[in-house]
């Protein structure tokens, strides 16, 4: 059989980082410094196991019949309080929905606001799941480089004023997904008043905003949005557990009704026995007490990797000191290609994910590259930093 490919499927790649994760669990003694996920040690699973075991002892058939679209009722208002606690976020005008991970809120915004040809603006780099999302549905997504503060705000401008129909602007403005960054909140507001001049929707993804462990929070979006120019697309999968999938976004009534409608026809409703596990963790467990617990992992294990950076890397080579989150973002001096010294790497038997693959035109040589720390092992972290840094003193011999 022939298959004839939509144009939508054929313009969209296989996520990098699955295709690494991958190649890491078929060679077993490849050391992953490659994926996303948050550690074990941050999930807390007798809480999820006694929750569990209290829903088929008190309520069965809630958890397993189906459910409202729009998400476990409880939930989406547990959710909305905790935005407000928490993000200081929510209008009378906003509401919430519970979506399939956080990703799935990142598919739902251009399917609602795109059509074909339009424009998607993102940071460069960005989560590379993010731009997939765009393109998928026809989008023509424009990178705009970022300094330590955030996107170059001279480009972001001329962007929105020459590209065709700008619809959207896609931002994860802490501890950024690849780069680790923080935008800052002057950059923050000067963003937000060119979208609303330019009359531009900013979705703002914001799944580690909690995992802070260095440093004052700084506002979201959101709590600047007076006039519902803002998606906020949240998860639970960073504070709470990653495979349960369990997101949310919050946007003005009448958009997230079209949310809410374009979500039926993708998945019917979240799964919703997890929906009220995790609406009861919420509720019942210590969650302050927890992310406390979580952040001195995250900063304990981060600190360990810059250590290791430090005493076995090439001092020409640079990275970032987040303030939370999971990653590092390292950069290769003038003239490498993070592709190329992945492939060395890899033969040394660790695995990492070259920049290019966080950037719109990801066929461009790329000198960065992005490491995570919350899911290797002490152990495995220290051997991969080494091998890393072997593979390192390899690509630049003579350079």
């Amino acid at each position: 059989m022939q298959y004839q490919y939509s144009d939508r499927i054929k313009n969209v790649r296989p996520s990098a980082i699955r295709e690494i994760l991958k190649y890491a669990a078929a060679h077993p003694g490849v050391i992953a410094l490659s994926t996303g996920s948050p550690s074990d040690e941050c999930v807390p699973v007798e809480e999820i196991h006694a929750i569990s075991e209290r829903i088929f002892r008190e309520m069965p058939l809630a958890g397993l019949q189906y459910s409202m679209t729009e998400g476990y009722p409880a939930l989406r208002e547990t959710t909305k309080q905790r935005l407000k606690d928490v993000f200081g976020i929510g209008r009378d005008f906003d509401d919430v929905i519970i979506t399939t991970g956080g990703q799935q809120g990142l598919a739902l915004a251009p399917n609602v606001l795109c059509n074909p040809g339009d424009t998607v603006i993102v940071e460069a780099p960005t989560f590379v799941s993010g731009i997939n999302a765009m393109r998928i549905h026809g989008a023509n997504v424009v990178g705009i480089e970022m300094d330590d503060e955030g996107m170059d705000l001279a480009k972001l401008e001329k962007a929105m004023e020459t590209e065709p129909n700008v619809k959207l602007l896609y931002v994860i403005p802490t501890f950024q997904n690849p780069s680790g960054k923080t935008m800052s909140l002057a950059r923050r507001k000067a963003i937000y008043e060119l979208c609303r001049k330019h009359q531009v929707v900013i979705l703002e993804d914001n799944p580690y905003g909690e995992l802070r462990f260095r440093g004052e929070d700084i506002p979201t979006f959101k709590s600047m949005d007076d006039e519902g120019l803002v998606i906020y697309n949240g998860s639970y999968s960073k504070i709470l557990s990653a495979g349960m999938r369990i997101g949310f976004v919050m946007a003005e009534k009448e958009l997230l009704q079209r949310l809410t409608v374009a979500k039926q026809f993708s998945d019917c409703h979240t799964n919703i026995f997890f929906q009220i596990v995790t609406d009861l963790w919420l509720r019942t467990a210590d969650v302050d007490a927890h992310i406390a617990r979580i952040r001195k992992v995250y900063r304990e294990r981060c600190d360990f990797m810059l250590r290791l950076l430090e005493q076995h890397v090439d001092r020409r080579v640079t990275w970032t000191h987040p303030d939370g989150g999971l990653f590092l973002w390292c950069t290769l001096p003038e003239g490498c290609d993070s592709q190329a010294l992945s492939e060395i790497a890899l033969e040394k038997g660790v695995a990492f994910v070259p920049g290019r693959d966080f950037m719109v035109d990801s066929d461009a040589p790329c000198r960065d590259f992005r490491l995570n720390f919350s899911t290797p092992s002490y152990e495995n972290m220290e051997e991969g930093v080494r091998r890393l840094g072997a593979a390192i003193d390899e690509y630049l011999a003579g350079r």
